[in-house]
């Protein structure tokens, strides 16, 4: 998925987000601080139905949210902010592997580099960035940071 999109679209690219990789586990979201990597999952939990608020979990680290699925069972979104984290340990000590692997939930993670030896295989990198248009470029896909080449073309 690539797209370019402005702040006002993010409803639209969340849907269109979610039809793509509907299927996902474990999103790894990369982009420089003020790329929009928390706004975008904003969007995302929103367009879940999820009615709690949601903040960036830059201090607590994991945030858990709740969304009835399309079935109506009560399903869970996890939403990572690895950025104060300075260890691999410390990232398993917080407890971040249990968010990778419980079945059936969502986990977003903000600032992955870190876990990367511990993401499932079939994780979904998110790449965003901020155009001279001060619009967002947004590349998602299973292939890991070492293929991906930032374009905003």
């Amino acid at each position: 998925m690539r797209i370019t999109f402005a702040y006002a679209d993010l409803p639209e690219v969340a849907r269109e987000f979610w039809e793509t990789f509907g299927a996902g586990q474990v999103f790894a979201f990369n982009g420089d601080m003020g790329a929009g990597k928390t706004t975008f999952i904003k969007a995302l939990c929103a367009a879940k139905g999820v009615e709690d608020g949601t903040a960036s979990p830059t201090f607590s680290i994991i945030n858990e949210y709740r969304y009835k699925d399309r079935n109506g069972r009560e399903s869970v979104i996890f939403h990572l902010d690895l950025y104060r984290l300075k260890s691999l340990e410390e990232a398993v000590e917080a407890g971040v592997e249990d968010c990778f692997y419980q079945p059936g939930a969502i986990c977003f993670v903000e600032w992955p580099d870190l876990v990367t030896p511990l993401l499932p295989p079939d994780t979904v990198h998110v790449y965003l960035s901020v155009t001279p248009g001060q619009q967002r470029r947004l590349v998602a896909g299973t292939t890991g940071p070492a293929d991906f080449t930032p374009s905003l073309q």
